[in-house]
């Protein structure tokens, strides 16, 4: 797209939010925006994100050397735009996200899961091989995680083998997470036995930095699904399903669809875990609750004690080095 000459312009009139005129959306557009970022994701913006949307998308107009907001909205409405609008959605989404977030999931992993999976195997009822799918996996944080408490948890050495498929709507976070490179701030998120098994800490030039050793950039596949999509290009069934602080961007009907996608793709003993602020009660008959915000297929026999968890003590942030 060419350029404008701005050079010779006088700065137009700024609201509060230090956009010009011309970058104002009027409530038209915005519909116009809001119903064609709900048909390409599944994610609803309400009113009170005009301010959102008008900031995020001034950022493209100025990089493409668009002068409107209804030119910007032309480009993304063409048939072979489908980039640009995965870059809006890129846009308007929020990617803040930790290792071992929301640690009592890590606990009932370790806890309750994880013993009644190696005593399967050991009976013969399952096979020792985990799937795994990080559904929203942002910039790489919780796949990671899941892959360093497997693999401590269920060593190729004692034939184990575990594949996680990690998927997120962003192309740019998706960049971020194949890196597999992280500030080296992050480390206190990360327990001490870990972060010396698998984080390797960047020294002379990568000196900050700290990267995902190869054999966790061995177990996790990146690729881009939008979860409000009729059908996932995915293969296969997994037996975890962690799509959590996802559901939050979807109105009742999309994250209806959303569970629905997603069991399309956990297998009969397999669970789901969501945020958890993202409580499904009444959303789907087809899933049930089996301890707080983790669920299972309706019809699954897969019942746990209902022991108190260790409230997140286990995998707690706590400042760590090597």
């Amino acid at each position: 797209m060419p350029r404008s000459d701005r050079g010779s312009r006088l700065p137009r009139d700024r609201d509060r939010s230090g956009a010009t005129d011309d970058l104002l959306l009027t409530p038209a557009l915005f519909a116009k925006f809001q119903a064609m970022i709900y048909k390409e994701s599944g994610i609803w913006l309400g009113s009170h994100k005009h301010a959102l949307l008008t900031g995020r998308l001034a950022r493209r107009l100025r990089l493409l050397g668009l002068n409107t907001m209804k030119e910007y909205f032309h480009l993304v409405s063409q048939s072979d735009q489908q980039h640009e609008r995965a870059l809006m959605i890129d846009c308007i989404t929020t990617n803040e996200t930790h290792f071992f977030r929301e640690p009592r999931h890590f606990d009932f992993l370790v806890e309750q899961v994880f013993p009644r999976w190696r005593q399967e195997a050991a009976t013969g009822e399952r096979q020792s091989r985990l799937t795994i799918w990080s559904a929203g996996c942002s910039t790489g944080e919780e796949p990671y995680s899941l892959a360093m408490l497997l693999l401590n948890h269920f060593p190729p050495d004692q034939g184990w083998s575990v594949e996680i498929l990690a998927t997120d709507i962003s192309t740019r976070v998706l960049e971020k997470a194949r890196a597999a490179t992280f500030p080296i701030e992050k480390a206190k998120e990360i327990p001490r036995e870990y972060l010396r098994a698998y984080m390797l800490k960047g020294t002379g030039e990568q000196s900050g930095v700290m990267r995902a050793s190869p054999e966790l950039q061995k177990m996790v596949r990146f690729a881009r699904v939008n979860l409000s999509a009729d059908s996932y290009p995915i293969d296969g069934a997994f037996d975890l399903i962690f799509c959590r602080n996802v559901l939050i961007y979807f109105d009742q009907q999309s994250k209806q669809k959303v569970i629905a996608g997603l069991l399309q793709h956990l297998c009969l003993s397999g669970l789901l875990f969501v945020g958890h602020s993202e409580h499904l009660g009444g959303i789907s008959p087809g899933i049930r609750s089996v301890a707080p915000t983790v669920y299972a297929p309706a019809e699954s026999n897969v019942k746990f004690s209902p022991t108190e968890p260790s409230a997140g003590k286990g995998f707690a942030a706590s400042a760590q080095s090597w």
